[in-house]
């Protein structure tokens, strides 16, 4: 545990840049013990542990087939898309089991067929949904079938500087809704907040935490100093209150498989039988061109097999860690505190994960990870630009302010599994800078301790992030 709550040595000035006696562990390379693998290829996050072996090896495969084929609509093999949706496959999403670019930014929009690889939440100002469309807006539907709606997205841009005079630019998205399929919702009624994918890297290991830990993070988590005071998030999901791991949020207390393959699929499986658009209104009843809806898409073995997937995907090994410009920027993260939030060492539980349907994995067991997160909830700000990070969407204990912080494993190599660096729950942050400059509220302390460094050592934060 000193390694969780490890803080730093005192530093000889104001703004904490004599680091030459911060004590940065070692050892951290490999990220996720015996699930760690060392590619550096656009198949770094997708590729299975070598505990996977055997009968769940071929199960991993099978898994893995569910995940990126492309569903179609009817009850063939393969089927059950829509009526209406939000991706057609969960790699269309999560390609290479990382995230996808995001074509809402490149789009602007859903466009008339454009597909924005997000997901759209929508919720009345008083935190209600709206009976006619859920909490996600499907904008993708079926041949016959009309969306739900689309979105669109302008930006407004803003020009800052750093105290030696090098600038920087964020960018403020401007959500709007346009063709409803029911009632049009007045923009003074309406909440919406966009998320784009989050990277499947580590599932496992974060479904194997030892819980008792990050409750006791939650306990120990106050950094009055530093304006940090972390907190659990707090969920009934199969009718049993549980801690919150997963999710942008923390709102969910498994891998959401089964959700997933309902709410952005529209793929009915035993858990959620029925139609997302089913109960909405009227309006795209008699135009499913004869196509029935009668059975399970998917069944619970499928399910499971696309869980144990996800379970099973390797965690990359941290790069270049012995390069000095890497070296001084990890020294330059502790100095800022980043290490307070994004936890750099935690423990899976002795008895690993278990699988929706009860298989164990016990491999995932007593492991000692590299997560760089504490999986808790911190205030994340609402005054940046007269924005800030607030969705003001509610998930479990979560305020619209209170994010999950961001588990920072793999992220070096997304550019490379992807091709883009969007970063934060909607991409509006392109770069790691920019990603910093929007923390406010308990990582307003750090950012500024960022923004006061000379160039040379923020150069070097930037590229110890580009080595996790």
């Amino acid at each position: 545990m000193a390694a969780l709550l490890m803080a730093m040595s005192s530093c000889s000035d104001d703004d904490g840049l004599d680091v030459l006696d911060i004590e940065v562990p070692e050892g951290y390379a490999l990220s996720a013990g015996t699930s760690t693998n060392f590619l550096r290829s656009s198949f770094a996050f997708d590729e299975d542990a070598d505990w996977v072996t055997g009968e769940l090896e071929s199960r991993f495969n099978m898994g893995d087939r569910l995940y990126d084929n492309v569903r179609t609509s009817g009850n063939v093999k393969g089927g059950g898309l829509g009526p209406v949706y939000a991706g057609y496959s969960c790699g269309s999403c999560h390609r290479n089991a990382g995230r996808t670019e995001p074509a809402i930014w490149s789009s602007g929009g859903s466009g008339p067929y454009g597909f924005t690889s997000a997901l759209i939440y929508i919720t009345r100002k008083n935190g209600a949904f709206f009976q006619n469309y859920g909490r996600v807006l499907h904008d993708q539907s079926i041949l016959g079938v009309r969306p739900e709606g689309k979105v669109k997205i302008d930006k407004r841009f803003e020009q800052f500087a750093f105290p030696d005079g090098e600038t920087y630019e964020l960018c403020v998205p401007i959500y709007t809704i346009t063709d409803w399929y029911a009632d049009s919702i007045a923009p003074e009624d309406l909440f919406c907040t966009v998320r784009i994918p989050l990277r499947h890297v580590g599932m496992g290991q974060m479904m194997a935490l030892d819980r008792h830990e990050i409750e006791q993070l939650a306990q120990r988590s106050n950094y009055p100093e530093w304006g940090i005071s972390g907190r659990a998030n707090y969920i009934v999901e199969r009718g049993i209150r549980q801690l919150g791991l997963s999710g942008n949020k923390a709102q969910h207390a498994d891998l959401t498989v089964e959700l997933g393959f309902s709410s952005d699929m529209g793929v009915t499986n035993s858990r959620y039988p029925e139609e997302i658009c089913e109960g909405q209104a009227q309006v795209n009843e008699g135009s499913m061109m004869g196509l029935s809806y009668s059975q399970l898409d998917v069944s619970a073995r499928d399910m499971e097999d696309v869980d144990l997937y996800l379970h099973a995907l390797s965690v990359p090994a941290r790069r270049n860690v012995n390069d000095p410009q890497v070296k001084r920027g990890e020294q330059m993260f502790y100095a800022a505190g980043c290490h307070l939030c994004h936890t750099t060492t935690l423990h899976t539980r002795p008895r690993g994960a278990t699988l929706l349907m009860g298989t164990e994995l016990p491999w995932l067991g007593s492991q000692t990870i590299h997560p760089y997160s504490d999986f808790l909830l911190h205030d994340m700000g609402s005054e940046i630009m007269g924005v800030g990070l607030n969705d003001n969407y509610v998930s479990g204990l979560a305020r619209g302010n209170e994010w999950r912080t961001t588990p920072l494993w793999g992220i070096g190599l997304q550019q490379v599994v992807n091709g883009h660096t969007s970063f934060l729950h909607d991409g509006r942050a392109r770069n790691f800078v920019e990603a910093i400059m929007w923390h406010g509220g308990e990582g307003e302390a750090s950012k500024n301790k960022f923004k006061n460094m000379p160039k040379a050592d923020r150069d070097a934060l930037v590229s110890f992030l580009w080595s996790l």
